[in-house]
C-alpha cells in the first residue's frame, strides 16, 4: 500500500495546541503531500508544500518555519543533502525525515545529516502529528558538530569516533548508540529510550539487545583504556558521564 493513497483526518481533539505552528512539507509524491497539508492544516497546523529538494530548500531558507517534514528520495536535492545543507548553514530547525526506506543505514545517514526524528512509510497520521508536536516543542536548538565527553570525541556526519588520539572501531548500531548516549551525556536514559532512537519505535523483539550493545560498546571505548564512561543504574538504564570516564 502506498502511503500516497491515504486520507488523513484529524488525529487528535486539541488542534489549538497547533494553531500557529508553521509547517514545512517537502514530499515528491504529490498526493500525499496534498493530503499531509488537508490533514495538517485540520490539525491547527499552517502548512507550506515543495515538491523537490531544490524548491524545499528556497522555502527552508526563506521563510522561518517550526518544522519540516522531509523526504529523502527527491529530485534536485535529496533530503539528506538538504537537511545537511541547513545544518551547515546553522538552521537549526527541526527536522523530521519521512520515506519509505526504512534501512539501518538510510536511519543513521538521515539522523547524523541532523534530522531529530525519522518515520517511514506507511505510516499512522496521528504518530506523525505527535512527532511532529514533539520536535517543534524541542524548538531550534543548535548542535555542536562534534559530540565530546572528556576526550570521548565523535563527529556524526563523518562517522569517526576517537577515545584520546586513538580512533575507535564501531559497528553502525555501535556508533549509534554511542552518539545517542553523547547527545545525552550525564542524563540516565531508559532501555526503551535507546530503542527507540537506535532500532526504532516499532521494535519488538527482546529489550535485552540494548545489553549487548552496551557491553559491545564498553570492549571498545572503556576497557582498552581503562575506563568507565558508561554506567548502568538498575531499573533505571544507563548513563554516560560528562567526563568521558
Amino acid at each position: 500500500m502506498r502511503a500516497a493513497a491515504a486520507t488523513f483526518r484529524p488525529a487528535s481533539a486539541s488542534r489549538h495546541h497547533n494553531v500557529g505552528v508553521r509547517v514545512l512539507v517537502v514530499d515528491d509524491e504529490v498526493r500525499l503531500a496534498r493530503s499531509l497539508k488537508v490533514g495538517l492544516e485540520a490539525e491547527g497546523f499552517a502548512v507550506d508544500l515543495a515538491h523537490d529538494g531544490t524548491d524545499g530548500l528556497w522555502l527552508a531558507r526563506e521563510h522561518t518555519y517550526d518544522a519540516i517534514v522531509l523526504d529523502l528520495m527527491l529530485p534536485g536535492v535529496n533530503g539528506y543533502k538538504v537537511c545537511e545543507t541547513l545544518r551547515r548553514e546553522e538552521d537549526w530547525t527541526p527536522v523530521l525525515m519521512l520515506t519509505a526506506k526504512d534501512g539501518e543505514w538510510d536511519q543513521v545517514e538521515g539522523l547524523d545529516t541532523g534530522a531529530d526524528d525519522y518515520l517511514t512509510k506507511p505510516f499512522s497520521f496521528p504518530v506523525l502529528v505527535a512527532r511532529l508536536r514533539a520536535v517543534a516543542r524541542r524548538g531550534a536548538r543548535e548542535r555542536p558538530t562534534t559530540l565530546e565527553a572528556g576526550d570521548l570525541r565523535l563527529d556524526p556526519a563523518a562517522r569517526r569516533a576517537w577515545r584520546g588520539e586513538v580512533e575507535l572501531e564501531l559497528t553502525a548500531r555501535e556508533f549509534s548508540l554511542l552518539a545517542f548516549l553523547m547527545r545525552h551525556a550525564g542524563d540516565v536514559v531508559s532501555k526503551r529510550q535507546i530503542i527507540d532512537a537506535v532500532w526504532d519505535v516499532d521494535f519488538d523483539g527482546d529489550p535485552n539487545i540494548v545489553e549487548v550493545y552496551v557491553r559491545h560498546l564498553r570492549n571498545k571505548i572503556d576497557r582498552p583504556f581503562g575506563r568507565e564512561a558508561i554506567r548502568t543504574l538498575r531499573g533505571a538504564g544507563y548513563r554516560l558521564g560528562t567526563d568521558g570516564g
